[in-house]
């Protein structure tokens, strides 16, 4: 028998690993796009969801601040349990429940029934399933493929959530008018795609044995790392790094009720450009992992113009003359849209550069993602009550606040730069 060459066989062994790198990354948008669907569904639904559950613009905040409290509570054991399980049995049981706990929402519809399923979600979407998928993420890519393999994941979630919420939309539309009958179908149809999802992912993705040969030759999880990285302030300004960050990706849905409300355009068309807004100008996240990567060589230098960036077209909102087209308003909102997704598929790689070890990656994320995801609880109820408050300048007050948040966070990347210089400079000497 005819012996390969040891070049094509690294050459193979080399393929291989690279396609199963990008095919593993894009399975995993896959689930990430589907299995968000229900815990934001204002994001696109957000009249259709009031309406249809005789709710208020705080009791929707307050379905989101149920869901947070449950994140926070989670994160921290969810991130310890993620070290130890296989990601593909985390994930698809996660996306499962997910499902299950749709079906049930859209036979209820009822208020307080609906702050039970927010908080059931964050067992479903966020205990193991989200400290899983970004272990899986971060253990794939080497150290300098960070910022792309955390945009190419974006990037994947942001394709299929579209799709997902174009399904949703078009079920929505065959009610003809009907809000109430529309939400209902447009859930059961959005929450079945964590179904698909879950078959996909048996199929495709690789069993846990694979996943843990990555991890060998590592120290492994020790509960005293909880403590230690708690002192660390380090893992403090990365979180509230992330804090700002996010409180840009989920605040951009307010454009939604915005564009209804203040420029009058139809739910159904101010749902479609959520959908673009929204989910697909997550395409442009490895965008911002390149300019990361390859501009700035630096997430944070990044991320830190970026804010900045954010901060000036969310203060131009306020001073968008009166007159101006609902079609001209409607395409303005897709700017400051494009900039949060391309600062915000990166933001979680801002761990790599705080100088913090791999393997306590996993925990980690776990506690950033506390504080990091907390604008969910604080800013809804806050934005909520502007709103049920003050009306349309109710989004004077948002978009405002929002432009401050950006200076704020911009300083916060900068700090995180110049702290992980000084660690790397220390462990050289």
């Amino acid at each position: 028998m005819r012996k390969k060459h040891p070049h094509s066989m690294h050459m193979e062994v080399f393929m291989n690993s690279k396609v199963r790198k990008y095919l593993t990354v894009i399975t995993l948008g896959l689930a990430g796009g589907s299995i968000y669907f229900l815990p934001y569904v204002k994001y696109i639904f957000y009249d259709a969801q009031l309406a249809a559950m005789h709710m208020s613009n705080t009791q929707s905040g307050l379905l989101l601040t149920m869901y947070t409290v449950g994140n926070m509570i989670l994160y921290i054991p969810g991130g310890i349990i993620a070290d130890k399980v296989s990601p593909k049995k985390a994930l698809i049981i996660s996306l499962l429940s997910t499902s299950a706990l749709a079906f049930l929402y859209a036979f209820t519809m009822d208020f307080k029934i609906a702050m039970f399923i927010w908080m059931g979600l964050s067992f479903s979407t966020a205990f193991v399933f989200w400290s899983a998928l970004m272990k899986a993420v971060r253990i794939i890519g080497t150290e300098e493929e960070q910022g792309f393999m955390y945009g190419l994941y974006y990037a994947c979630n942001g394709i299929t959530a579209a799709l997902t919420n174009t399904l949703a939309l078009n079920i929505y539309k065959t009610a003809g008018g009907d809000m109430e009958l529309g939400f209902f179908r447009a859930v059961l149809a959005g929450g079945s795609v964590a179904i698909a999802a879950a078959i996909l992912l048996f199929f495709l993705m690789q069993g846990s044995d694979k996943e843990k040969t990555v991890d060998d030759g590592e120290p492994k999880f020790r509960m005293g790392d909880v403590g230690k990285l708690l002192k660390n302030p380090v893992v403090w300004i990365v979180s509230f790094t992330i804090f700002c960050g996010y409180g840009f990706y989920t605040s951009i849905s307010y454009f939604n009720p915005y564009l209804t409300e203040v420029r009058g355009i139809s739910p159904e068309s101010s749902g479609f450009i959520s959908i673009v807004r929204n989910y697909l100008l997550l395409l442009l996240a490895p965008v911002g992992g390149i300019i990361a990567d390859k501009v700035f060589k630096s997430t944070c230098k990044w991320l830190s113009t970026a804010f900045i960036i954010l901060a000036a077209l969310f203060g131009a909102v306020l001073i968008l003359p009166s007159g101006i087209s609902p079609m001209a308003a409607s395409l303005y909102t897709l700017i400051p849209g494009a900039f949060a997704m391309m600062m915000y598929g990166v933001v979680f790689s801002t761990v790599s550069e705080a100088g913090i070890p791999r393997v306590m990656t996993g925990t980690v994320i776990g506690i950033a993602s506390i504080i990091g995801y907390l604008p969910d609880s604080i800013y809804s109820v806050l934005f909520g009550k502007w709103l049920d408050s003050f009306g349309g300048s109710g989004y004077n007050f948002i978009f405002g606040f929002l432009a401050v948040s950006g200076l704020v966070g911009s300083a916060l990347a900068m700090l995180i730069h110049r702290l992980g210089k000084k660690a790397k400079l220390g462990e050289v000497s």
